[in-house]
């Protein structure tokens, strides 16, 4: 059920968004879920929660879309957000990320643009490449087992280390030396 509940409110939300020609992006887990899905159905990982990319700009007309839609801006000291109703919480929310700005002021490198997205099934998806520079740098645990399941699937390789800064590309280096550490 929890599953269907996740991909109900980001179909809801892509759908509201794709309506109002509103350029966004997929990011996140669900992005990675679909990048893997392409190669092995089998090998996707589910994930608890939404992620979109916005220019900041974008703001006020995303407000009042996703509002049409069933939605509550919600903004905290941990980011803004989309409670999917008035009784949601947090964990119930499509959380937003600001393109060309980055996420946590430490970040080596700022959240790509939404025009480096294409289209998906039913919403539109951060290009790989994108993708994986933005797991390379928040590079949590749970970033780290996005990147091991693109590896896996063989949707990356050890060729892609080039395409990033060094520091990045080290730690790209790392996971597919060592996945397991």
């Amino acid at each position: 059920m929890a599953i269907e509940e996740v991909r109900d409110r980001l179909t809801r939300a892509a759908k509201a968004l794709n309506q109002s020609g509103i350029p966004y992006a997929v990011l996140g887990g669900n992005a990675v879920a679909e990048w893997v899905g392409r190669i092995d159905k089998g090998a996707v990982r589910f994930t608890k929660d939404v992620d979109i990319l916005i220019r900041r700009s974008d703001l006020p007309a995303v407000i009042e879309v996703l509002k049409n839609a069933g939605f509550i801006f919600h903004s905290t000291l941990g980011g803004d957000m989309f409670l999917d109703g008035a009784d949601a919480s947090p964990r119930d929310a499509v959380h937003v990320i600001y393109a060309n700005e980055k996420v946590r002021e430490n970040d080596l490198a700022p959240a790509p643009d939404v025009s480096d997205s294409e289209p998906a099934n039913d919403f539109s998806v951060l290009s790989l490449e994108a993708l994986v520079r933005t797991k390379l740098t928040s590079y949590r645990l749970k970033d780290r087992v996005h990147l091991i399941d693109l590896l896996d699937v063989a949707a990356i390789d050890a060729s892609w280390c080039q395409r990033f800064p060094p520091e990045l590309a080290s730690r790209l280096q790392h996971l597919i030396d060592d996945p397991n550490g």
